[in-house]
């Protein structure tokens, strides 16, 4: 939620980038999504991934219970 509303927020600036005073904010607008959305993604599906194949050995002796 924090992550969308901070990208909400930059949108505009980053593609406002050809007014007069944005060239160094448009650029830093653009590289701020960025992280936010790789950052995202990687929370949602790639971490998940992760802590179940590093604990897939205790979740199979849960099962066995």
């Amino acid at each position: 939620m924090t992550a969308l509303t901070a990208a909400l927020a930059l949108i505009p600036l980053a593609v406002n980038g050809d007014l007069p005073g944005n060239e160094i904010q448009s650029p830093m607008a653009i590289v701020i999504l960025g992280g936010l959305l790789t950052s995202t993604l990687l929370n949602i599906f790639v971490i998940p991934v992760v802590y179940f194949r590093l604990n897939r050995k205790e979740i199979k002796e849960e099962e066995k219970r």
